[in-house]
């Protein structure tokens, strides 16, 4: 399943990652930080470490599960 990781700094200077499922491909960076921008501006999410203050990089990740299957 793919990941858009929105990366964030809080008032402490700590990261704070904002994970969504399924993000569109491909990815539009001005969106994605204008995106970014608005939740900081509209002071959407608060953390341990204080409010969201600075925007810090955006990625996209992917995690390949495999099962595996084990003998009775």
């Amino acid at each position: 399943m793919k990941k858009l990781n929105l990366v964030f700094l809080n008032s402490e200077g700590k990261s704070v990652t904002l994970s969504l499922n399924d993000p569109v491909e491909p990815a539009d960076p001005a969106a994605i930080k204008n995106a970014m921008s608005a939740i900081i501006a509209q002071n959407v999410f608060v953390t341990t470490g204080g409010e969201l203050t600075q925007i810090k990089s955006a990625r996209i990740s992917e995690n390949n599960t495999t099962p595996i299957e084990l003998a009775e």
